[in-house]
């Protein structure tokens, strides 16, 4: 009767673990839904958006100087990397990924000769794996993951435009999760500053550019669109790997909520058979008196 007893507190664990996780899927289903939907569309104008960049920035003339943010400069002294993560666990690999990642691209830069390399971490998590790395770290915007706050992600990309510009750090890489669908979050590494602007093969093999119209000059327009462009761009990105977020916190907790429901099913189906099993040894040793 122990035995019983102990498989019947175990079912009740198992039952109070499910209501759990499957309240956690359906606040994680919430929260994707509402962030997905910004996500997609933010995406669509920050494409278009660079595409407009990028007809201006074809569209100088000759003797115009580029922009200072589209200048590959020469040296190797200081590089960072800001890599984007959730603030709490339970979220399959999603961190996991992106710590990997972010670890590879601190060794690419180093190899390529740069001498200090300083991660801005977006989150908990890849905060917590920097400083446990030792790395050189900066946590002014650690709480952007939670906040989705525009007002911080621009303070951080003029902060990081004026270093780079002053020439104070040479390059600047993102590294975050990319959403593909429910099932499929992929890691990214790309270069934020200096910036380029690259056009599809549909788009390069038309004449896209040719029939714009500019006023003011295009110099003038790309000087003010540039910098926007860049804040759209890390906002994008921030909302691209909260998007990844919430979805592998969705799946895990549907695999948890499965996981549970066959154990949940194989003790319902050990505590029925212990318990048959200790009524027929009573009933023999009942009958076994006469």
């Amino acid at each position: 009767m122990a035995f019983l007893k102990e498989i019947k507190s175990r079912i009740a664990s198992v039952n109070s673990t499910l209501k759990i996780t499957s309240a956690m899927k359906m606040v994680a289903s919430a929260k994707l839904h509402r962030v997905q939907s910004k996500s997609e569309s933010l995406g669509e104008y920050e494409r278009r958006l660079s595409r407009i960049s990028g007809a201006l920035s074809q569209s100088t003339g000759e003797g115009a100087s580029p922009s200072p943010l589209s200048i590959s400069h020469r040296g190797t002294h200081q590089a960072i990397v800001v890599a984007f993560s959730s603030d709490g666990s339970l979220c399959g690999g999603f961190n996991t990924n992106v710590i990997r990642a972010m670890s590879e691209q601190v060794n690419r830069l180093r190899e390529e000769g740069f001498e200090t390399v300083t991660v801005y971490p977006i989150g908990d998590k890849i905060a917590q794996a920097a400083h446990k790395i030792e790395y050189e770290v900066c946590d002014d915007f650690q709480t952007l993951s939670g906040s989705l706050d525009y007002a911080q992600v621009s303070a951080l990309s003029k902060r990081l435009m004026e270093m780079y510009v002053s020439g104070k750090v040479d390059r600047v890489c993102l590294v975050y999760n990319h959403f593909h669908s429910m099932s499929c979050q992929t890691p990214v590494c790309e270069v934020y500053l200096p910036t380029s602007f690259s056009l599809n093969p549909e788009e390069a093999s038309t004449d896209y550019f040719t029939d714009y119209l500019y006023e003011p000059a295009p110099e003038r327009l790309l000087k003010e669109l540039l910098p926007y462009s860049l804040r759209i761009k890390l906002y994008r990105v921030l909302l691209d790997s909260s998007t990844a977020e919430h979805a592998a916190r969705m799946i895990a907790m549907q695999t948890a909520t499965d996981n549970g429901q066959a154990l949940l099913d194989e003790l319902s189906l050990l505590y029925n058979k212990r318990r048959q099993q200790a009524i027929t040894d009573e009933l023999a040793d009942i009958t076994s008196l006469d």
